[in-house]
């Protein structure tokens, strides 16, 4: 069994209107909701063999707000994970190295969202009998963490291929209370 954690990037700033989109960094409620979400992730064991992370600023420290793991991840920043859609983002997955027992997927919405609600499949998101995947399906926060199990081989990671065992945001979490 294999497992797939999504975490959408932490809240950034928007302090600064001449910078461009894939430059925007954390603002303060970020540092703190991913300080927060590292140390959840600690206390569940949730530490990933392969980090893939998309190349913009914000997602770049949200991952190194996170870090560091029990062990050392391969790290992939990616330009291909900047705002991409759930199609190429679970194109990617499928390229994960079949010995990773655990992939990070560090990303944006809406693809982030899509990409987990697709994992999920039509008919368990049709019914969204759990309370995790209902709230997923209402909205997927800044750093927002889904985990799936994965019974296939990362190559055969299909639409409904995950079973979502628990969605964790940050107001979940009681570091991120104000």
């Amino acid at each position: 069994m294999r497992q797939l954690l999504l975490l959408r990037h932490a809240k950034s700033s928007w302090d600064d209107p001449s910078l461009a989109d894939h430059a925007r960094p954390l603002n303060a409620r970020g540092r703190r909701a991913a300080t927060a979400m590292a140390a959840a992730m600690r206390d569940l064991g949730l530490s990933p063999d392969v980090v893939m992370v998309s190349s913009a600023r914000r997602t770049l420290q949200t991952l190194e707000a996170i870090s560091p793991f029990a062990d050392s991840p391969l790290i992939e920043p990616m330009d291909d994970l900047y705002l991409a859609p759930w199609t190429r983002m679970l194109d990617l997955l499928r390229q994960a190295p079949e010995t990773a027992r655990s992939v990070l997927l560090i990303g944006h919405n809406p693809g982030l969202q899509d990409l987990a609600l697709a994992l999920a499949g039509p008919a368990a998101m049709a019914g969204a009998t759990s309370v995790a995947a209902r709230r997923m399906a209402e909205g997927f926060p800044t750093c927002a963490l889904a985990e799936f199990t994965v019974a296939t081989p990362w190559r055969g990671l299909a639409e409904g291929g995950g079973r979502l065992v628990r969605f964790l945001v940050p107001a979940d979490l009681p570091e991120t209370v104000q």
